[in-house]
């Protein structure tokens, strides 16, 4: 073991200390060590163990480490440490510029945040700003070393590949003019995260090779007829080089997911090695309705294609949503004011917004007190004269609290048109504890919508665990609509249970969640999900009209009135 990793064991030993709240003073000790000790100009390991005592800056206790270190390679006290921090704070330690221990202590201990991914996202929410030493520049810094950081890791959500992926595609395009290349995979299928991006093509590898290595990029696989490449994006490029006649028969197999296609084999005996000149050509040869690569997932797909009345869905598309459901002004910890976001609205040719603020609780979030609910519902009467025929509607991101109740009495929840009510607080919930809060406020007659209903966020935080059945049967027996937030790194509800909680007539709502007038661009994830899950415009609440939407309050007002 050489110097600089012994210095940097107590580099680490000493920040962790920090972290944690302990011996300041030990703290000191180790980092003072640590910097004696990257100084010195002779190894460690190559002196008398005697003599590392009577070096200067050495006590007898760093020397027992230090011995300890050279005799077994390990640090116990570090190791205690590191055994009782989560990893996620470990990283932002190591890996992210201008967190020292100090903020991350703040981070960890007073925002409750542990990963990488939920800490981008309290940057992009504006969470930071709000504690001592977090102002808009540290922020803003912050989250730019994190997206450098996870643009290095290799697996990205759908959002943060999609304008990369449509560069290169077009690219290869414009470079082999006289080939074919399909995107295919993942990317394909409209997945969330995706890990690499993948190309069939009747383009040559060797071609490829050339072409990719010319402009910097990594050969990582060569087959004669698959070859990957990666470039400094870190992102994987795959691409399956086939004959013409093999073109389409590989493009349809590579944009199925395993369920799926071995079912298409079984039910069609499947050749892969006929000519086919489209897909839709490969699904009219077997009678079947053609299913776009979004729905080649779950195997009952192809049975529901096959049926005589070829009963796929009619899936929602982006201009179908009508409204912003579930967003936050700079009342809480959104940047635009209400009438800025109700113009983009208006620009973008929506009928209505849901505002939708934090509640209280979340007093991270500059939650509304009762008092400053008065005075936002005034200022929305106001905009709605002056805005007319569009209109705000009345509503809140309620904290549903640690014993499962709103966070708000009656008297006040009844001022609102519509509840979104989520979890925001003490996440690491076993199953007992999360479906003790959700159903208690799923049966509150003030929960109109079910907010991000697992609180993941992808890549980051898997969310505590539910029985999603269960919660879909709740929200069915309670009227409440359920909603798909929309934002990239959350997709939450999981489009995989959607299917179940249409079945249960359980209407979902595709909800940007929005921070920025930007972000009411996310709806579109949010609608390329639901789109797997064989959501139509129908069964999706912010694609109803104003006057349907309207009506929808009303029925919400009513289960409040019975009380």
């Amino acid at each position: 073991m050489d110097n600089y990793t012994i210095a940097d064991n107590f580099s680490l030993l000493a920040k962790l200390m920090d972290i944690h709240g302990d011996n300041s003073f030990k703290a000191k000790s180790y980092s003072s060590a640590a910097y004696t000790i990257e100084k010195l100009n002779i190894q460690l390991n190559n002196i008398d163990e005697q003599k590392i005592f009577s070096l200067q800056g050495i006590g007898e206790s760093v020397g027992k480490k230090i011995i300890e270190q050279l005799h077994t390679g390990q640090l116990t006290s570090l190791n205690e440490y590191l055994q009782k921090t989560p990893q996620g704070i470990i990283e932002m330690l190591l890996h992210i510029k201008g967190l020292g221990p100090k903020k991350i202590a703040t981070i960890w201990k007073d925002l409750e945040i542990e990963t990488i991914g939920e800490l981008l996202y309290a940057c992009n929410e504006n969470r930071l700003t709000l504690y001592k030493g977090f102002g808009e520049k540290t922020q803003n810094n912050i989250r730019e070393s994190i997206e450098f950081y996870l643009s290095n890791i290799g697996n990205y959500l759908y959002e943060q590949i999609e304008l990369y992926a449509t560069a290169i595609d077009e690219k290869i395009k414009t470079v082999f003019k006289k080939y074919s290349f399909y995107i295919t995979g993942a990317f394909k299928r409209q997945l969330e995260t995706i890990d690499k991006l993948e190309w069939v093509t009747n383009c040559l590898a060797v071609d490829l090779k050339e072409f990719f290595l010319q402009n910097e990029y990594k050969l990582i696989t060569e087959t004669n007829h698959y070859i990957s490449f990666k470039g400094k994006e870190n992102i994987e490029l795959n691409f399956y080089c086939n004959n013409a006649e093999q073109l389409i028969a590989t493009l349809f197999k590579t944009s199925c997911s395993k369920e799926f296609y071995n079912e298409w084999v079984t039910q069609t005996n499947w050749n892969e090695n006929n000519f086919y000149s489209t897909e839709e050509e490969i699904f009219s040869t077997y009678n079947i309705q053609f299913i776009p690569a979004f729905l080649r997932e779950k195997p009952f797909t192809i049975t529901q294609a096959k049926a005589k009345n070829k009963n796929l869905p009619t899936v929602i598309q982006p201009e179908d949503i009508k409204a912003i459901i579930h967003s936050h002004s700079n009342w809480s910890d959104g940047s635009n004011t209400i009438e800025e976001m109700a113009n983009e609205c208006i620009k973008k040719g929506l009928q209505y917004l849901v505002l939708s603020d934090h509640s209280k609780a979340a007093f991270y979030a500059k939650g509304l007190t009762e008092e400053r609910i008065v005075a936002q519902h005034k200022q929305i009467e106001e905009l709605n004269k002056k805005l007319h025929p569009f209109k705000i509607f009345k509503s809140i991101e309620c904290d549903i609290l640690n014993d499962g109740n709103l966070d708000y009495t009656p008297a006040v929840l009844k001022t609102f048109d519509v509840i979104i009510a989520s979890v925001h607080s003490n996440l690491k919930m076993n199953e007992e504890k999360a479906m003790m809060r959700l159903l208690k406020a799923i049966e509150n007659p003030f929960t109109s919508i079910l907010g991000h209903m697992t609180g993941r966020l992808l890549l980051s935080r898997n969310g505590y665990p539910v029985n999603h059945k269960t919660i879909i049967d709740a929200c069915a027996a309670n009227n409440v609509v359920i909603e798909l937030n929309a934002h990239p790194r959350r997709l939450d509800i999981d489009w995989r249970w959607i299917d179940y909680a249409l079945a249960k007539n359980v209407l979902i709502s595709i909800n940007p969640d929005a921070h920025t007038i930007d972000g009411f661009n996310d709806c579109k994830y949010g609608v390329l999900v639901a789109q797997k899950a064989g959501l139509s415009k129908q069964q999706n609440l912010s694609s109803f009209s104003l006057s349907e939407f309207a009506k929808f309050v009303e029925v919400q007002q009513a289960k409040r009135n019975n009380l």
